[in-house]
């Protein structure tokens, strides 16, 4: 695959992340450059009460902004919805993914070894440590996810990941919470596509306040995985 050909296109889902969004924005664009991508980054904000949606207009790049706060999930879709790259981004806006470790999530896909590739937090030397969403619940997703595909991940859940647009092409992803990941995970192996994870590092948030719900979203991602092995596309 040649990158001098091809869009990149990079989604930030945000929420309320005024005090990392700008740097996030600012360093994906020196990566995009400095790999000779073409690109497009499309950030999403999901009805930030913060300064969110100012700061993220300052810079030039594509900015939509939701009426209502809809979740990570129906931010991310409608994210993806926009993008028109052959390649396909998402990270996380709050920092704890490294813009400039996207050259190694792109390297399977140029290669054609792989379709999608998971940045993996669990697959590196160096230990992580979750505040909310532990390493003992990714485990249990991660052993769901096997007994119903026979694929093993180490990080089912991240949200730093890159994939071909074909991949999104007949996939009709649902969710709109934090069970995006898994149920993207799940349909892209059923669908036959070859997925991949490479270890990446994870800044945990310094800033501002995890949205997520332990318990409340750890049934939604169970349930996720299930009903999305049960459902075609």
């Amino acid at each position: 695959m040649d990158s001098d050909e091809m869009l990149l296109s990079v989604v930030v889902p945000v929420f309320n992340e005024e005090l990392t969004i700008g740097n996030v924005i600012e360093r994906l664009t020196a990566v995009a450059q400095k790999i000779g991508f073409k690109h497009e980054i499309i950030v999403i904000d999901d009805c930030s009460a913060d300064r969110s949606l100012e700061i993220s207009k300052r810079h030039r790049v594509k900015v939509f902004s939701l009426k209502t706060h809809m979740g990570k999930g129906y931010t991310l879709r409608v994210g993806l919805a926009k993008a028109k790259g052959e390649i396909i981004t998402t990270i996380d806006s709050d920092g704890s993914h490294r813009p400039e470790e996207l050259p190694r999530l792109l390297t399977p896909i140029l290669q054609n070894k792989a379709d999608l590739v998971i940045g993996s937090r669990y697959s590196s030397r160096k230990p992580v440590v979750a505040k909310k969403l532990n390493f003992a619940g990714v485990r249990l997703f991660n052993f769901l996810i096997k007994i119903l595909t026979r694929e093993s991940f180490s990080d089912s859940q991240s949200g730093y990941r890159v994939m071909k647009a074909s991949v999104l092409r007949n996939m009709r992803l649902k969710s709109s919470g934090y069970e995006i990941e898994s149920e993207m995970t799940v349909k892209t192996v059923r669908q036959g596509f070859r997925v991949r994870e490479v270890p990446i590092s994870f800044e945990q948030r310094t800033y501002g306040t995890s949205q997520l719900d332990p318990m409340a979203d750890g049934f939604k991602i169970l349930f996720s995985i299930v009903l999305a092995y049960m459902r075609d596309g």
